[in-house]
């Protein structure tokens, strides 16, 4: 059945719960939530990262997120939080379906990552 880029956003939106700045750092601290940024890694480059986080590019994630895979990254755990985050939040959110549909427990979305610069987070260059 096709579908539409909009619906799958709004799919993503409605799997993937958006939380702040402030709700990610509670996260990083009390759980250990894994960090990626979804961005290009030209992006990454250009404006640095939350700091901590792993830089997966979207079109890598399924393969670095599957254990069963020469890609696979260690950092993932399907037991452990996730936070994903991109520009503006639609890579992101995507992403978080993604990792769901893959059996991840705990997903969130942190939406761009100017958002969370502009909150004061920690960035890393």
């Amino acid at each position: 059945m096709p579908t539409s880029v909009k619906e799958m956003m709004a799919a993503a939106n409605a799997a993937i719960p958006k939380i702040s700045p402030d709700q990610a750092q509670k996260l990083m601290r009390e759980k250990n939530a894994l960090v990626v940024d979804v961005r290009d890694p030209a992006e990454v480059e250009a404006s640095g990262k939350v700091k901590g986080a792993i830089n997966i590019p979207r079109g890598m994630l399924e393969f670095r997120a599957d254990d069963e895979t020469q890609y696979f990254d260690k950092s993932f755990s399907k037991d452990r939080p996730v936070i994903v985050y991109c520009a503006s939040g639609g890579r992101s959110a995507l992403s978080g379906k993604t990792l769901k549909d893959m059996g991840y427990t705990e997903v969130h979305n942190l939406g761009g990552f100017k958002d969370w610069a502009e909150s004061g987070g920690d960035v890393e260059k």
